[in-house]
């Protein structure tokens, strides 16, 4: 590195790729968006995946600003294409792994679209299932009981507008939490839904969710199929939606994978390994049918 650029050497694919890297963090730098370790190692998944790809574009225009000032943008090409599908589609489905973001970035979105008046509340939803544990009588009211499952979307909106101001929301209904049984029978108009955990709703369910819908509403359904803690034999609803639903127009679906997942860079890694285990299992199932 001299006083007027930076010298790459190496392999040509690999210096071609580490000047482009070096130009895009240099733009987003130029442009006064802040560039953290963890963003070199995006602009590399990013940039071996499409080489034609901008960060400057991807990242530079926040889904939220939260009640502390921090911008809130997608981090990878996956998310920014999300939060496109949001902003183009009516109802849009995440599926991929934990830790990619979905109902961040979803809370994201429905927190700056009531905060402009494009909706007037915001409906967060969850179906109340354990994971794969029993939690037995839990004591309080019907609220208090069911607080536990929905303890992740308070978290986010928490977050995005501030303790205070989320339980003055909360407590007018301006935005409600509610499990998914408390869906049924309702229409929602003018209201920005989210439901989470979709994988552990059944094919009932899911159908009952989406003709909630009302005029001037949209709905934004995430959720992992790969871990569904509904009963065995129950089919999923999210991955039943994924075959009866694909094609239909103004339905958008967004696929995650592990190279999304923003939490602990650990987390990519062990979610890379149960793929190849589960994957690894499906396959001796199959030989063992073809044996018989």
């Amino acid at each position: 590195m001299t006083g007027e650029g930076v010298e790459i050497s190496g392999e040509t694919v690999e210096a071609e790729l580490a000047g482009l890297v070096l130009r895009e963090l240099y733009e987003m730098a130029g442009a006064g968006l802040p560039v953290q370790p963890a963003d070199v190692d995006r602009a590399v998944e990013i940039l071996s995946r499409n080489r034609r790809s901008s960060l400057k574009q991807l990242f530079t225009t926040p889904v939220h600003v939260s009640s502390k000032g921090k911008a809130i943008f997608p981090k990878t090409a996956n998310q920014r294409a999300y939060v496109d599908a949001i902003g183009e589609h009516d109802v849009v489905f995440a599926i991929g792994p934990a830790g990619t973001g979905q109902t961040y970035l979803a809370m994201a979105a429905a927190v700056s679209r009531l905060l402009s008046g494009q909706f007037s509340r915001i409906v967060l939803t969850r179906p109340a299932v354990e994971a794969g544990e029993r939690l037995g009588f839990l004591p309080g009211d019907l609220a208090e009981k069911v607080n536990p499952y929905l303890r992740p979307l308070y978290d986010a909106l928490n977050d995005m507008v501030g303790f205070d101001k989320a339980a003055q929301m909360v407590e007018r209904d301006v935005v409600e939490v509610a499990p998914l049984a408390f869906m049924r029978g309702r229409t929602l108009n003018n209201a920005f839904v989210i439901l989470d955990e979709a994988q552990n709703t059944t094919r009932e369910q899911m159908k009952m969710f989406l003709t909630r819908l009302g005029f001037d509403s949209q709905a934004v359904i995430t959720g992992d199929i790969t871990q569904v803690d509904i009963p065995a034999g129950e089919v999923s609803g999210l991955r039943d939606a994924q075959k009866v639903l694909a094609g239909i127009a103004d339905i958008a679906f967004v696929d995650f994978d592990e190279s999304d997942v923003v939490r602990h860079p650990l987390v990519r890694r062990i979610i890379g390994a149960y793929e190849k285990a589960d994957a690894g299992r499906d396959s001796g199932r199959r030989d063992r049918k073809r044996s018989r």
